[in-house]
């Protein structure tokens, strides 16, 4: 990420510093202080930290915002802003805004979402390149990117070039995907994802792309599905594809079994929780910014975790209304929620909102002149400086924001009723429909104060059925939209809140609770004294394991009267939990049909989407995704994700072979074949480039060469050599040798002898190491976490560590870990929530 050299006058603490007091901030909750100092707290980029507390950061914040009220009538003060954001406990601006806000010293968009996307639908190389190039360009700004592939041409359609015929929507797949693995910034990957319709030919090779193991990694994929394939689903008919998809006069028409498609995605999602589904033609239905649809406002995609549909260049900044702080006496029988001071705070959360799109117009301007000052060509730049004047170009014109919420499962649990019950579900409606309706009053108020946003046309809107309830539900507000339009073409979701909810205490986004009460790690040195183990790692490390309560059981309980500091047996807890409003309400036991008519209720006052999973156990059936899937496009939802527990902890091999192994289970030849199929892998760090050889059997990592590429003691490689064969060798001194041959242009066989003596013999003896680890078996996952942990002495062979690491990370299946357990900590308390891999122990994410 590009910085600003500035001197900074503010005053420097160490890690130490800011984590005590951080920690006391957060009234010892280590998971919480970590987060925060780690992610959020001001840095330069020499990672001198800036701000001691969260209370520094919220007023960085409320001052940034305050100046921008400033411009314009009824303005918020800044100690009011600061009122509302403070400790976390109304409103919570998410991510990139909390990060961003303020910093001057990244120059980093504010944004937490944007879609990209050709206008003119082509699918020539140059814009293929051009769409991969603009990916990458965002995600170093710290941004997720979608992108729609419908308009690939299908696999072997005719092409104008040397090739003839078109490979399909997968080899771009796996394009794109590659990218999105080589951008990262602080150990945050780059997040994308990856659509198609269902009317494309080539969307059953969509749906299975992901099945071999180390294929699409670094990718999201979710299918666009149409009412014309769900209502053939149902009737057990034929369904005809298309390309262009939806055409009139299609180019190419192929007529398939519904049910057998439909059947190949339950199945996937069922064995990998992927792909995703979009119901599209409710998206399309239901947006507002499609009513501008000829004006550039069609929606084509979504960000990577789906909350978000957009049109090409436009973008999203999220901010989070916590619900359970306005829950007046919690846990009590004089609970209420307070409905007033709610929408109020709405009604500020929007009016932030907007002004965080000012914030967001200067950072742009500041890429732009960043771009400008740059030293490469024009035309180098050509691509990025375009990218981001039509990024300005949407964010100026439809002013769009993500309005959305955290904590509703403990605002249910602090009124005493059960999630996913019918009470529950009619409740948290009603919270979602009163929050609509206080952000389009404050988005129309500001439109009255401040101008509605550019395009606004209240003749194409009065049909949409997202306005017909809002004139259903409040005829007066509907008047004054009408009179004075609004300020933001779109306001609301419901984002994934990870961080956020473990910062704020509570449950996260939509969901219900995790676990009331968990086991939590945390690493100890066996040595000291009055230390207890209870586990050791693979990789020889040692940690202590300790019950957690989640905050608010723990308050819960005070609350009851029942004792926080004893050390209860399993069996006293699940009689605890079992009084408590918790119980029957986790993820892993809520009903799942309710929470989906639930989702269905909620989204009909959501005018983006819905991040949530559904969860549902090991052994649930493929029949019962089935269902789930229907039931989502029958209430309404645009989109629906079901996570089985443990299903993307296994390897997925290749699709021919039908069948999961344990990574455990992997038994390679005691002798080294002679011949290896192997992968040549390339990357960049600082501004070394490098290359590694992997050798593979059965497509999995066997041993490693790898290096400084190009000079005198590394490898020459041309770069269109993708791969090749590793032989084990003998010189004329009888001496070990594995040699590397590839197939040149002309088709004749390359070879390149002795890689082990064409790279540093520090790095050789390294590498002999970490080819040890994989030839007897370890899950990459385990070799990844080794690597990553060695400490080594100098910078370069430090680089080339992060190097072998970044080449092995590739073959973990689906980028996550293969045996169901964090690679940050080791804990096995990873669950997937808001299409996101979570770490319950250490709070680390990974979205993809």
């Amino acid at each position: 990420m590009d910085t600003l050299e500035l001197e900074h006058k503010g005053t420097i603490y160490s890690y130490a510093d800011a984590y005590e007091s951080t920690l006391q901030y957060f009234n010892g909750d280590d998971l919480a202080a970590k987060v925060w100092v780690s992610k959020y707290a001001l840095k330069d980029s020499d990672g001198n930290i800036y701000e001691r507390t969260p209370d520094d950061m919220h007023r960085r914040i409320a001052s940034e915002i305050a100046r921008i009220e400033a411009n314009y009538p009824n303005a918020l003060p800044e100690n009011e802003v600061f009122d509302l954001i403070k400790n976390f406990k109304y409103i919570i601006p998410q991510g990139s805004p909390m990060t961003g806000i303020g910093n001057d010293f990244q120059i980093a968009s504010l944004s937490n979402c944007f879609v990209i996307g050709n206008g003119t639908q082509s699918d020539s190389y140059g814009s293929i390149m051009k769409i991969d190039q603009e990916q990458v360009q965002l995600m170093k700004r710290r941004g997720g990117v979608g992108h729609d592939l419908s308009h690939i041409r299908p696999k072997g359609s005719a092409v104008k070039n040397s090739a003839l015929t078109s490979t399909g929507l997968v080899p771009f797949m796996e394009r794109y995907s590659n990218s999105t693995r080589e951008v990262a910034q602080d150990g945050r990957r780059g997040a994308l994802m990856l659509s198609v319709s269902i009317n494309h030919p080539d969307s059953e090779d969509f749906v299975n792309a992901k099945l071999e193991q180390g294929k699409i990694t670094g990718a999201n994929i979710s299918v666009r599905i149409d009412d014309e394939f769900m209502n053939a689903v149902v009737a057990k008919e034929n369904y005809i594809q298309k390309y262009p998809i939806h055409s009139q006069n299609p180019k190419f028409e192929k007529e398939v079994k519904a049910t057998e498609l439909w059947d190949k995605i339950i199945h996937n999602a069922w064995k990998s929780a992927e792909p995703g589904i979009l119901f599209w033609d409710t998206i399309i239905r239901e947006s507002l910014p499609d009513c501008y649809a000829d004006l550039g406002y069609e929606t084509v995609s979504t960000n990577p975790c789906g909350e978000i549909p957009l049109c090409p260049y436009d973008s999203c900044r999220l901010l989070a209304v916590n619900l359970f702080s306005y829950v007046e006496n919690p846990f009590t029988k004089k609970a209420k929620f307070n409905f007033e001071l709610f929408k109020k705070h709405v009604g500020y959360a929007q009016r932030m909102m907007d002004d965080i799109i000012d914030l967001e117009i200067e950072k742009i301007d500041a890429i732009l002149e960043k771009i400008e000052s740059d030293p490469e060509g024009d035309e180098i730049k050509a691509t990025e400086r375009n990218l981001w004047i039509s990024i300005r170009k949407k964010t100026i014109e439809g002013r769009r924001t993500g309005v959305g919420i955290t904590a509703e499962g403990d605002m249910l649990a602090a009124l005493n009723i059960q999630y996913g019950s019918k009470e529950g579900n009619e409740f948290s409606t009603l919270v979602h429909k009163t929050l609509a309706l206080a952000a389009y009053r404050s988005s129309v108020e500001m439109a009255r104060e401040r101008g509605a946003f550019a395009i606004y046309d209240e003749k194409r809107e009065k049909n949409n059925p997202f306005v017909q309830r809002i004139k259903d539900a409040d005829p007066e507000l509907f008047e004054d939209l009408q009179k004075f339009g609004r300020r933001n073409i779109a306001l609301l979701t419901i984002a994934p809140t990870g961080s956020t909810s473990l910062m704020s205490q509570t449950t996260s986004g939509i969901e219900p609770v995790f676990l009331p009460v968990y086991k939590r790690r945390r690493k100890v040195n066996p040595n000291d004294q009055e230390v207890r183990v209870d586990f050791v790692d693979e990789v020889g490390d040692h940690w202590e394991e300790y019950i957690v309560f989640h905050h608010r059981f723990k308050q819960w309980m005070e609350v009851n009267g029942i004792d926080t500091e004893r050390n209860y047996t399993q069996e006293e807890i699940n009689k605890i939990i079992e009084q408590s409003p918790y119980y029957k309400a986790t993820s892993n036991d809520v009903d799942w049909l309710s929470k989906v008519e639930m989702q269905g209720a909620i989204q009909k006052w959501v005018d983006h989407s819905i991040s949530v999973t559904i969860n549902i156990p090991n052994d649930a059936t493929e029949e019962l995704v089935n269902q789930l899937y229907i039931k989502a496009w029958e209430v309404g939802c645009k989109g629906v994700t079901v996570y089985r527990d443990g299903s993307r902890s296994g390897v997925l091999i290749s699709n021919d072979e039908k069948k999961e192994e344990s990574p455990a289970s992997t038994a390679f030849p005691k002798k080294r074949p002679q011949i290896l199929e192997t992968d040549i892998v390339r990357f960049q760090n600082n501004k070394d480039k490098w290359i590694a050889f992997i050798g593979l059997i059965d497509k999995k990592p066997y041993e490693i060469f790898t290096g400084l590429a190009d000079d005198e003691e590394g490898i020459a490689l041309p770069r269109w050599v993708n791969d090749g064969v590793i032989i084990k060798n003998r010189d004329e001194n009888g001496k070990s040798r594995y040699d590397f041959q590839f197939k040149n242009l002309r088709g004749y066989k390359t070879t390149i002898e002795g890689l082990s003596h064409k790279f540093n013999p520090e790095f050789w003896n390294y590498a002999k190491l970490i080819s040890g680890t994989l030839r007897h078996g370890m899950p990459i996952e385990n070799v990844v976490e080794l690597i990553n942990r060695l400490e080594l002495d100098s910078e370069s062979i430090n680089n080339w560590k992060a190097g072998v690491a970044r080449a092995l990370k590739r073959y973990i299946a689906d980028g996550t870990e293969a045996a169901g357990k964090c690679s940050n900590c080791s804990s096995d308390q990873v669950v997937y929530q808001e299409g996101c891999l979570i770490c319950k122990n250490c709070g680390s994410s990974k979205c993809g």
